[in-house]
């Protein structure tokens, strides 16, 4: 039987080609530029709009839907807001230099076009279950929208492979972090952990998207806020370290880093690379698993939800990512040596530091402990709902209480256990879920121009009511059909 080493080693490999520099990255930036053309740069143009409607009112009145745009919105961002905003900054600065978080921005912008359109397909081609909730993402809208065997087979891929990664991405490496930080600042043993998180989820999870939604609307904003002030504190206290940090990432962007002391260097080819990679993982935009709590929202349009579910990418990299970044570089931390070694620091620990010399005492290691496991468990809570609705579709409802329950004891699983192995799994799985998703937004891009643009130009500022958006959009292309499955 081959060993973990070995399978490792080959999932090492096929990650390195499936989020190398000829497959994904330049699929993910092509597709997001594509989009932002076809689109006429929506998510610059009507960022206000969304995000008026996604976190000033909220809801549409009289909508079909599950829950809430906003609920559908903190759901969609407590799967995103984890590891990776913490973690996953500090690797790509660690490894790419300080230029990597533009090409984090980039990815961002470009991926916010893509979230749009995966989001608005997510609602345009959602169905009703059995239960009569709605289900939608695509999972659905691969195999609804193009309607031949390729869509099918890009449907059923995508739904196997997104199964795949919620248990690494979305369970185990989120429980991992979660109980190893909680044994090395409060010396509380991981299975302990493990057993409250484990029944903590469970509980949650057996009140299905109703239930999630609820707890997503209270702890993301709390989370976020919570620890976007502490690293306002620290930019602050440093601010005439700013203009030189933002030159170093304009500048690394194009130049690289050049090796110095225990650092490893960088060309911009490994800075665009990690900042890509990292970007997707922090935001996944253009991987799809957004509009599968998109698809539950209570909308009177595609198009609105779809500029809601976008905001999640603005928030995530421009506002969140950007912090851990700046506080990393104005304080100096991705460039320091570790006495004992003498390399650069593990990014394992280089958020938690940066933080702590920018904050008196130990706030800046409480605030980095504290948000690290809000936000791991919240993705946990949103990438169970992915998982469900994916086996969903591959099964049928019959699947949904075992996958809650089974998600919940892997949950245990991933915090008493070394996860070297699942790290490597989970970025081939996540990659995977991506290629079929941008292939179809790429051949229903035209589907997703023409319908936007149309009710855009009835409805510019997104404060139609659902009667005035019956009156103009009735006999459009789409609307009868849409719908109908809202009543399917």
């Amino acid at each position: 039987m081959m060993g973990l080493d070995k399978i490792e080693e080959v999932l090492g490999t096929i990650g390195g080609v499936v989020w190398g520099p000829y497959l994904l990255i330049p699929l993910l930036l092509g597709t997001g530029l594509y989009l932002t053309i076809r689109l006429q740069g929506i998510q610059l143009v009507r960022l206000g709009a969304a995000l008026r409607l996604g976190l000033l009112k909220r809801k549409d009145d009289d909508a079909e839907g599950d829950i809430s745009q906003f609920q559908a919105l903190t759901t969609a961002m407590a799967a995103t807001v984890g590891t990776g905003n913490i973690v996953g900054v500090a690797t790509a600065i660690a490894t790419g230099g300080p230029g990597a978080l533009f090409w984090m921005w980039v990815t961002a912008i470009l991926g916010m076009a893509s979230k749009y359109a995966e989001a608005f397909l997510g609602v345009r081609f959602r169905t009703t279950d059995e239960v009569g909730e709605k289900n939608g993402g695509p999972q659905y809208y691969l195999e609804r929208g193009i309607p031949n065997a390729l869509g099918k087979v890009l449907a059923l891929c995508f739904a196997i492979f997104a199964v795949c990664a919620c248990f690494g991405i979305g369970n185990m490496t989120q429980g991992n972090s979660i109980a190893s930080n909680l044994e090395r600042s409060f010396m509380i043993p991981t299975w302990i952990t493990g057993a409250a998180l484990a029944g903590l989820t469970l509980v949650v999870l057996v009140g299905g998207i109703k239930s999630i939604g609820k707890v997503t609307a209270g702890l993301v904003p709390a989370m976020i806020l919570f620890y976007v002030l502490g690293a306002l504190y620290i930019l602050l206290a440093n601010v005439q370290s700013l203009p030189d940090a933002l030159g170093e990432i304009f500048s690394q962007a194009f130049t690289g880093t050049a090796a110095t002391g225990g650092f490893l260097g960088s060309t911009i080819m490994i800075a665009v690379q990690f900042g890509v990679a990292r970007g997707i993982f922090s935001n996944e935009s253009g991987m799809g698993s957004a509009a599968i709590a998109a698809a539950s929202a209570q909308t009177t349009h595609p198009v609105r939800q779809g500029l809601v579910s976008m905001t999640q990418t603005f928030i995530d990299t421009i506002i969140v990512v950007s912090c851990t970044g700046l506080v990393i570089i104005t304080t100096g931390v991705w460039n320091e040596i570790d006495p004992q070694t003498g390399l650069q620091i593990s990014p394992s620990i280089m958020t938690g530091q940066a933080f702590t010399h920018g904050l008196p005492g130990q706030w800046g290691h409480w605030i980095v402990t504290i948000g690290l496991v809000l936000f791991a468990y919240s993705t946990i809570l949103g990438w169970a709902y992915y998982g469900e609705r994916n086996l969903e579709r591959l099964v049928g409802h019959r699947g949904v209480m075992p996958f809650r329950i089974l998600f919940s004891l892997v949950v245990l699983l991933g915090c008493t256990v070394q996860l070297n192995v699942v790290w490597s799994f989970s970025d081939v799985m996540n990659g995977l879920m991506a290629i079929p998703n941008l292939i179809g937004l790429l051949i229903l891009s035209g589907l997703i121009a023409r319908e936007t643009r149309f009710y855009l130009r009835h409805d510019p500022r997104l404060e139609a009511n659902r009667q005035k958006i019956e009156t103009f959009m009735k006999g459009q292309p789409g609307w009868e059909e849409w719908k109908a499955s809202e009543r399917s």
